[in-house]
């Protein structure tokens, strides 16, 4: 048993070069080889490359550059059935963008087979909600199932108005949204019973005030119209009487202003209140914020609405209420108990704009705009209500990104109750915000930060938290068992870039290790809480599907083989992962080298350094990369004798908050800075030709190239930037005002930080690549870049368009187009 202790887990982690020394199966041959310094070859490295006979072992940017499907039937979406006794996973058909669903058994997961068509609804699901004595409710396409214990599935809802929001009540009922209607569906007889409905529209009222004198006159001076007001009020007097003595009216709805709308709602399970989030209704782009499309099968030129700049963002702040179903009581639920609700977090930020203007700021002490906590890595509700229906926690966000609170509901007093407030001077991260009840007594348990990793705590509120996790690793994934005795979670516990599951036991607070495959692994725990499936990957090999039992001394069954023999016949490079000494920090930047199989350390050898996209992205780590395509050419170029550096840089995931947050309002300086120390790290213990550097990325990484391209001319002889940021005043707001604020608080941070005003410092051969359907990076940020570059007269750049891509490229000729171009750049320049 591998059992680890909190003040053991600190222990054991080590950012230094050994950090882990079980993390492969062979690699001896390879740092045999190796001219590598010693404390290099020392370092984490995964399993070796698949040794083939084979005639032609080239790899082509042709073969690596077409439709991924040559690589394999990659499994995805991995899960469960229904019923949990089978694994589900897809595959992408052959030729087609689509997926086939696969089952198999678990006495034999190896086999498995299609799931047919007509069957589909017992694998697949977007809902699944289970009670206590096991019937299951469960939502497929436009149909709601419920599976009873003896195994009979019955359908009680096909089409019509939709059922979503699924959960179980107290009672045993399965409640549902249907509209803006909340309903209760007795299982036993099908009833259906109204718990809730909302309008944001003027309640009606049986008689109005006077408008105005004229009619203040005619309703005191006309007999009949006191009389028709009169029976009105009687009827409504009736109405609302026979409403409260007789269950067959169905509850009056509750109204909200009408020029807001629904930001999030929930409801007790016990069917006795409901929390809802309410927000002004406006729109959330321009009539003006559209792109070109200009391929059309018309072969006119459509206008593509697309997301608003950061320029342009309001705040937004959502009204929290507290609605009581017995009564029709609603409260507003104010902020005032989250401590800093009225901070002026940005007093210091406003005071230097204000002086560059020749100005001064003076500190303002409003109510912040506070929101629920809304994120695109964070799809769970964030009002979330105990299955005893007695206790409900909501997650909060302040607008401007810097705390984050999670905050109970004193139902009595109609108050909130803060438990815990999450504070960043930079900004709170997006990630790591799983939170939720335990199942058997009113504790939390959620994800913090505060600690400079990402860490698992649990908290009877009005108590302090209990860290169940600490040290210098990050904790992601959370899933609960269904008895409350393990917590199960993902971290990279022994090196940065080793992905394991664990679970901490909640009854004396250790932490187990479940899997031990080196590499990168996520997982599904089993509804029934005995086997987790696993997806896992190595540097070289694309993610297969393992099993296990959940306890931590069982070995993992793999259970899928999906590369293709062309892909398994090609002499795909092992990158060493190495630590590189930071000239900023004290801690090192990760780094994957990749070093020619013939390595010549007679005379210096040519490089590239690659910078991954995304900004908050780990890539210098043990598994299967986002960027394979990326990876298969630089395998490709470490074949043609090239060196090539892929780095962690800060802002990089997997390393704690203070390397994410080193970017706060001067993006692309620490970045460079790294990149320098790269380079500087490729000529010492590699044999670069500092003079035969070149670098690319796309994206986040385009932005870079021009940042060092521009700031730091001397740093590599060409670069290629792909679907490039020019000017994050153009970007979107939750990414953005994250790190730069935004533009109308904070020019000072976009002017620093983009690579538009920097246009001027370009000196060597620059190729950028954009695509002319982006609807994440807009092709307008290279169409003024470029005309910037014009204007400056600048000579050394080209530009290529691809008509038909967005962000993500689609087409293999465009794929293969890109890359032509970027290694041409390098050949002719390295």
């Amino acid at each position: 048993m591998k059992k680890y202790y909190s003040l053991l887990i600190a222990a054991s982690v080590t950012l230094a070069l050994g950090g882990c020394a079980n993390t492969t199966n062979d690699t001896s041959s390879a740092n045999a080889t190796s001219p590598l310094p010693a404390a290099v070859q020392q370092t984490v490295k995964p399993d070796a490359a698949p040794q083939h006979n084979v005639q032609n072992g080239d790899i082509t940017l042709k073969q690596i550059m077409a439709d991924p499907q040559w690589i394999g039937a990659l499994p995805e979406a991995m899960g469960w059935s229904v019923d949990g006794d089978k694994i589900v996973f897809e595959r992408e058909k052959q030729d087609s963008a689509l997926t086939d669903v696969f089952i198999a058994e678990l006495s034999n997961p190896a086999n498995a087979v299609k799931a047919p068509l007509s069957d589909l609804h017992k694998y697949r699901f977007d809902e699944r909600v289970q009670r206590d004595d096991g019937v299951i409710a469960y939502s497929f396409e436009d149909s709601v199932y419920v599976q009873f214990t003896n195994g009979e599935t019955v359908r009680i809802a096909r089409g019509g108005s939709a059922l979503s929001t699924l959960s179980f009540m107290t009672d045993g009922r399965l409640m549902a949204l249907s509209g803006n209607t909340f309903v209760a569906i007795d299982l036993s007889n099908g009833t259906r019973e109204e718990l809730l409905s909302w309008e944001f529209q003027d309640e009606p009222k049986a008689v109005e005030p006077p408008e105005d004198y004229i009619a203040e006159q005619q309703q005191s001076l006309v007999e009949y119209i006191k009389l028709q007001r009169k029976n009105r009020q009687d009827k409504e007097a009736a109405q609302r009487a026979l409403a409260k003595e007789n269950m067959s009216v169905a509850p009056t709805p509750f109204y909200f202003d009408k020029s807001y709308r629904l930001a999030g709602i929930s409801v007790s399970p016990a069917g006795n209140f409901a929390v809802v989030a309410t927000t002004e209704s406006k729109p959330s782009r321009d009539d003006s914020d559209i792109m070109p499309h200009y391929i059309q099968e018309d072969s006119r030129i459509a206008a593509k609405p697309v997301r608003q700049r950061v320029a342009d963002a309001e705040p937004v702040n959502h009204e929290l209420w507290l609605l009581n179903l017995k009564t029709g009581e609603k409260s507003a639920l104010n902020y005032f108990n989250l401590p800093g609700y009225n901070d002026d977090v940005l007093a210091d930020v406003k005071a230097e704009n204000a002086k560059a203007k020749g100005e001064t700021y003076e500190v303002n002490r409003l109510p912040r705009d506070i929101t629920l906590l809304q994120s695109w890595y964070w799809t769970k509700p964030s009002i979330r209500w105990h299955k005893n229906g007695n206790a409900v926690a909501v997650m909060l966000e302040a607008w401007d990104n810097k705390d984050r609170w999670i905050a109970t509901v004193d139902l009595e007093n109609k108050t909130l109750e803060n438990q815990h407030r999450l504070h960043d001077d930079a900004w709170v991260n997006y990630r790591f915000n799983a939170f939720d009840w335990l199942n058997d007594s009113e504790t939390l348990y959620y994800q913090s930060e505060h600690t400079g990793y990402s860490h698992l705590y649990i908290q009877t509120p009005g108590e302090e938290p209990v860290a169940l996790t600490q040290g210098r690793f990050i904790v992601d994934d959370l899933t609960l068992s269904n008895d409350d005795n393990y917590i199960y979670f993902k971290a990279n516990i022994e090196h940065p870039g080793l992905y394991e599951v664990y679970r901490a036991d909640l009854s004396d607070k250790s932490i187990e290790t479940t899997t031990d495959l080196n590499g990168m692994t996520d997982y599904a725990l089993s509804p029934d809480g005995s086997t987790l499936l696993l997806s896992h990957s190595k540097v070289n090999k694309p993610q297969e599907l393992y099993i296990k039992p959940a306890t931590e001394t069982a070995v993992a069954q793999q259970v899928t083989q999906s590369t293709s023999a062309d892909f398994n016949a090609l002499p795909w490079a092992v990158p060493n992962i190495v630590a590189i000494e930071s000239s900023h920090t004290d801690a090192p930047i990760y780094a994957r080298v990749y070093l020619p199989e013939n390595y010549d350390t007679s005379s210096p050898n040519k490089a590239v350094v690659f910078n991954h996209g995304a900004g908050y992205l780990q890539n210098a780590h043990m598994g299967w990369s986002g960027y394979f395509r990326e990876y298969m050419f630089h395998s490709m170029l470490v074949q043609q004798g090239y060196v090539v550096l892929d780095m962690d840089y800060r802002a990089s995931a997997g390393y704690g908050r203070d390397w994410r947050t080193a970017i706060y309002r001067q993006m692309g300086t620490p970045e460079v800075q790294d990149l320098r120390d790269g380079v500087d790290w490729l000529v010492k213990n590699a044999n670069v030709d500092r003079e035969r550097i070149g670098t690319y990325g796309g994206s986040y990484g385009g932005f870079l190239t021009f940042m060092s391209m521009f700031t730091a001319p001397d740093l590599f002889a060409a670069g290629a930037a792909l679907r490039p940021v020019t000017d994050w005043a153009h970007y979107n707001t939750p990414y953005t005002a994250n790190i730069l604020n935004t533009p109308d608080i904070d020019p000072i941070a976009y002017e620093r930080s983009s690579p538009i005003y920097f246009a001027d410092g370009l000196e060597k051969p620059l190729l950028i690549n954009a695509p002319m359907v982006d609807d994440n990076v807009f092709f307008h940020d290279t169409v003024r870049l470029v005309q910037r570059l014009i204007e400056l007269e600048k000579e050394d750049f080209e530009t290529a368009i691809y008509p038909v891509e967005p962000h993500g490229f689609v087409q293999p000729s465009s794929w293969l187009d890109e890359y032509r171009r970027i290694y041409k750049l390098f050949e002719e320049n390295l």
